[in-house]
């Protein structure tokens, strides 16, 4: 099986949050309804970034943060 990367625009937040558990606090931490939501499996972090008006470099940069990378 393929590595996954966590800058595949294409990644779930569902998958993001299964692969690295770690960055469910960057989630909760921007009071972001994902964690938990049914849309999850849907959505990408491009699209959570629009929904919830955030950065999306600045919103990445902070999960590679969450995992160590």
């Amino acid at each position: 099986m393929r590595q996954k990367d966590l800058d595949d625009p294409d990644l779930t937040l569902d998958t993001i949050m299964s692969v690295w558990p770690q960055t469910v606090s960057v989630f909760m931490r921007h009071k972001m309804l994902c964690v938990g939501c049914m849309a999850n499996p849907f959505h990408t972090v491009t699209d959570a970034c629009v929904i919830y008006h955030l950065d999306e470099r600045r919103f990445r940069l902070e999960l590679h943060q969450a995992v160590g990378s």
